[in-house]
């Protein structure tokens, strides 16, 4: 089989899954994180786990770019530095920052983030650096620069949100505490939000059915995950402010 042929395969099998774990998750809560469910035996410390999942999104596109036929020019340029940023962060930088570090983590679901890592960067890497055709009048496109707004946009409040849950605990604190600054004042998880404006504005610029494959994935992995800690703050918390919302400010 070719590499277009397994690029198909995997484009397919990316929608599919994203369906599958949209109306999964509504039953079923990922066990990680404050959910982490401690029957299950098999688990690593969560760093280890963040970097193992992470890592492989990095690699396989960086290697889909070393390998790819099309010619670098500005605008795949643009596209390589924005993923290579998103994943170099989330792989080198956000497992050695992050409190509770030496929490566990299943290792099921680092086996199942490795595989859709895996494909995703290579469904993306492959489109951009073997099959697109972007020409130099793609700069001046309204789709180009909506998408690359929206993608810096959500990777700010992304990694805003995630540096406000950071820092509320003070040195030996492990107790959880309501976040109140930045985004969090609107809604519970706006480090889904900007991961969730931040891969619409890829699928935008790119205007790719991989880039929608993988904005799709990231709204039906979070949302459910965001109602799911929404119900837990307002379970552990009766002082939890009623008028924020769980992902999308004034709406969901």
């Amino acid at each position: 089989m070719d590499s277009y042929n397994i690029y198909k395969i995997l484009l397919i099998a990316l929608f599919s899954v994203a369906l599958l774990v949209f109306i999964s998750l509504y039953f079923i809560t990922a066990p990680y994180g404050r959910h982490f469910n401690r029957s299950l035996k098999v688990s690593i410390k969560a760093r280890a786990g963040w970097f193992f999942m992470e890592i492989p999104a990095f690699l396989v596109f960086l290697f889909c770019f070393l390998l790819g036929r099309n010619e670098l020019n500005i605008i795949t340029f643009v596209f390589l530095l924005f993923w290579l940023f998103h994943y170099f962060h989330r792989s080198f930088v956000y497992p050695f920052i992050m409190k509770g570090g030496y929490k566990k983590f299943p290792i099921v679901l680092v086996l199942f983030a490795v595989v859709f890592n895996s494909a995703n960067s290579y469904v993306n890497g492959y489109y951009l650096f073997f099959l697109s055709e972007y020409s130099l009048s793609w700069l001046r496109d309204p789709r180009f620069i909506v998408g690359v707004i929206m993608f810096m946009i959500g990777a700010a409040i992304n990694i805003q949100s995630d540096n406000i849950l950071r820092n509320l605990r003070k040195p030996g604190e492990t107790s959880y505490k309501i976040p109140r600054r930045g985004m969090f004042k609107y809604v519970s998880n706006p480090n889904y939000f900007g991961e969730i404006i931040e891969w619409s504005g890829w699928a935008i610029a790119t205007w790719s059915l991989s880039g929608l494959a993988f904005a799709l994935f990231t709204i039906a992995n979070l949302m459910p995950r965001a109602s799911a800690n929404h119900r837990w703050y307002f379970d552990q918390f009766p002082d939890y402010p009623k008028e924020r919302k769980a992902l999308i400010p004034f709406i969901y």
